[in-house]
């Protein structure tokens, strides 16, 4: 009976636009799940040490398979007079390059491990939220389940169950305006997946009613969605629903304003975690803190400066540089994720000695940068203010330094003394080192993955500081 739970929950929980595990081979997916969920709960219970040792040695396993049979690792460490010897812990790890999304494009085929056969590789592309889509590949049926026995154990700090009924505001697309249906179930009637692209004034009363109904215990969503409708259910005086237990937010960053008004309209915990695509990150929120504990299981990171030396002391931002250990069908080593994050302060009263990051303060794109060169994160705009009430969406745009468009979709009562606030609100933020336009549209086009993307940054993408590094990681690994 626990291993059928145990493999439905997973067969249903993955992305119904990936192949799922009706496609897969059961026996493998499943010892992958297995296998890795055993040994995180046995490692939640290890020591700083212990962890330190497992990632070692996890590490020294990753590069000898990635020499022998990754071509571009070869090549790589053959042009530094390197081997994997060489590098016996997660600090000497800076002896080798970064890997960048364009050396990824590069270089596909070469980054593939070739004691696999081809039909064990599942073709897979990031959203693009950094501006530059990057494709690679997953082990087929085995990834995805390693990928699950970290998410629940992540979900186990507030108490989730395979029995637990959710609802899932992602970014499906479920049901049509035609029939008045917006949601269907799915996991044996225990999840209930409702569409992000019908959330209106005029339907989220049929949304509300449906989840009272449905009676869930916990809430799955991008930040953006559950924003949509807490704030529908704030502004008019809806009580929260008394069955859940907390709001789970991933797959977008979580802004500070974002995780206020959540609370303050479902009267629960907000539960974050961060993670990207390539599965050389997991990092997620506790049952006794906001701070990111970093899976050391799942992947080494490191954060660097705009100086390009390494983030040592807490509180300061750097760039998430990433060294994945589930996946080694292909490898990265030293990823530059494009994310920055504000390195914690451990360890945590939870008790897990997991290194921390205070916030994730999102992707370089999501920075509006000065007049003088300084970068102002999307954290700064508050838009539970009053200022924003007339405001039903807004996006910034930015192509020059010290320059952004905002483009708001108006509420009904927005009038031009909001804009004039607006400016004024706008302008203690960016510290009068940013002109701020405003023009009106009708709506904010989502990207294809259902998401809101508040910034739009078409500055060039190496802005960060770390672009003499990046020059030089191209030349040497062709």
């Amino acid at each position: 009976m626990g291993v059928r739970m145990n493999y439905r929950g997973l067969k249903d929980l993955l992305p119904e636009s990936s192949v799922t595990m009706r496609a897969l081979h059961i026996l493998p997916a499943y010892s992958a799940y297995r296998t890795t969920y055993t040994l995180l709960r046995r490692s939640r219970r290890w020591s700083r040490e212990e962890l330190a040792a497992y990632q070692a040695q996890a590490l020294s396993r990753l590069l000898e398979h990635a020499y022998e049979h990754v071509p571009y690792y070869r090549r790589v460490f053959r042009e530094r007079g390197l081997v994997p010897a060489d590098i016996a812990t997660p600090a000497d790890l800076a002896l080798l390059p970064f890997l960048t999304k364009e050396i990824i494009q590069a270089n596909l085929p070469d980054l593939k491990a070739r004691n696999y056969p081809e039909s064990a590789f599942e073709y897979v592309t990031t959203g693009g939220s950094t501006g530059i889509p990057v494709g690679f590949y997953y082990e087929k049926g085995v990834s995805r389940a390693r990928e699950w026995a970290f998410m629940k154990t992540q979900w186990d700090r507030v108490g989730y169950r395979f029995t637990d009924r959710c609802v899932v505001l992602r970014g499906y697309v479920v049901g049509s305006a035609k029939e008045n249906v917006y949601w269907k179930k799915t996991l044996l009637g225990r999840w209930l997946l409702m569409s992000s692209h019908h959330m209106t004034d005029e339907t989220l009363p049929a949304y509300i009613d449906r989840i009272r109904k449905f009676r869930p215990r916990f809430i799955q969503a991008y930040p953006s969605m559950a924003v949509i409708l807490a704030r529908y259910m704030v502004e008019h005086d809806i009580k929260p629903f008394p069955t859940v237990k907390a709001v789970l937010c991933g797959s977008e960053n979580l802004y500070p304003w974002q995780r206020s008004l959540i609370t303050e309209a479902f009267g629960c915990r907000v539960f974050s975690w961060y993670g990207n695509s390539e599965q050389t990150v997991l990092a997620g929120e506790c049952e006794e803190s906001t701070h990111y504990h970093i899976f050391p299981e799942y992947g080494i990171v490191e954060l660097i400066g705009r100086d390009g030396r390494p983030v040592t002391t807490p509180g300061e931002t750097g760039e998430v540089v990433t060294t994945g250990l589930i996946n080694p069908i292909f490898p990265f080593i030293r990823y530059r994720t494009m994310d920055a994050a504000i390195l914690g302060d451990g360890p945590c009263s939870c008790g897990r000695p997991y290194p921390l990051l205070d916030t994730v303060e999102g992707r370089l794109q999501e920075y509006i940068v000065t007049k003088d060169n300084r970068f102002i994160s999307m954290t700064a705009v508050n838009m539970h203010s009053g200022v924003f009430d007339n405001v039903a969406q807004f996006q910034f745009y930015q192509q020059q330094e010290g320059e952004v468009l905002m483009r708001i979709v108006k509420r009904p009562g927005y009038t031009e003394e909001d804009t004039e606030q607006i400016l004024r609100e706008l302008g203690k933020k960016f510290e009068g080192g940013v002109d701020v336009t405003i023009r009106f549209v009708g709506e904010i086009p989502r990207t294809r993955r259902g998401k809101y993307q508040f910034l739009i940054q078409d500055l060039p993408l190496d802005r960060w500081g770390l672009s003499e590094c990046e020059e030089e990681c191209r030349t040497e690994s062709g």
